[in-house]
């Protein structure tokens, strides 16, 4: 889910005129204890970085890309509680790509 989602944000904020320069995505989850281990609960947190993002724009894109665009999010949705969380980088926070 976390790979299905990034693409889509990726995509989403460009758009948007607001690329990324940092995606950092940690996924965790909850499963039944016997097969086939169905999911229960996913969290995904978002750490985002890039020049001129804003609240609005990065919740927006999560947004549409958990309910509309993720074929994975539409797949477990049926069973599985999905949650998310972002926080964006101050531009010293992060070093873009290819800079040293």
């Amino acid at each position: 889910m976390a790979s299905c989602t990034a693409v889509d944000i990726v995509e989403i904020l460009s758009k948007k005129r607001m690329p990324l320069n940092h995606l950092e995505i940690t996924c965790t989850g909850e499963q039944d204890q016997d097969p086939p281990w169905t999911f229960r609960k996913i969290h995904l947190r978002f750490i985002v970085g890039g020049r001129n993002l804003t609240e609005e724009a990065v919740a927006r894109a999560i947004q549409l890309s958990e309910e509309k665009y993720c074929s994975v999010a539409a797949t477990v949705r049926a069973t599985a509680s999905i949650t998310t969380e972002f926080e964006i980088l101050e531009d010293e926070e992060f070093q873009p790509v290819g800079q040293l």
